[in-house]
């Protein structure tokens, strides 16, 4: 009896050493893993579906993998359908998927056409200093007024925050 108290006395003790020190260990981890060849797998992925979709929006920035501070201006180019009355959804989000800011990105041009528009958007956002990650997603979304899933798309652009280090 003696034995299991002392082991569960260890067992928290150890626990509460990595609740203390998560904040080191496990931005480490992440990045341990995301460099893996789970990873690999991943990146792909976006690839293939970012060189599909580059025929309906493409986005001139921000890059993927690219460092970002707020205010952050979205510029690119977007088929006309991709748009309904000339705007269409922008969302941002942290590692954690927790939506930081959400806007419009609006054409600058005629966007009742087939042809490629021009856009831009503008999102004001906060980050947690303390996150795990500096990573996160920036999703667009092509505007649906219909609601019928057939009709939905996106396309997702992994970023990076530049206030988290």
């Amino acid at each position: 009896m003696k034995f299991i108290r002392i082991f569960l006395f260890v067992l928290i003790i150890i626990g509460i050493f990595l609740l203390c020190t998560q904040q080191i260990w496990v931005p480490k981890l992440v990045d341990k893993i995301l460099s893996s060849e789970f990873s690999k797998v991943i990146i792909p992925t976006f690839i293939l579906n970012e060189q599909t979709k580059a025929n309906l929006i493409q986005v001139d920035y921000p890059q993927p993998n690219q460092s970002i501070s707020s205010p952050l201006v979205v510029k690119g180019k977007a088929r006309g359908n991709w748009f309904f009355e000339a705007s269409f959804p922008v969302v941002l989000t942290n590692w954690d998927g927790l939506i930081i800011a959400e806007g419009i990105a609006k054409a600058q041009g005629d966007w009742m056409t087939t042809d490629f528009v021009p856009f831009e958007a503008t999102l004001t956002f906060k980050v947690d200093k303390k996150a795990y990650s500096n990573k996160g997603a920036l999703t667009l979304r092509k505007d649906n007024p219909s609601g019928l899933s057939k009709n939905d798309d996106s396309i997702e652009i992994p970023i990076m925050f530049a206030e988290i280090k």
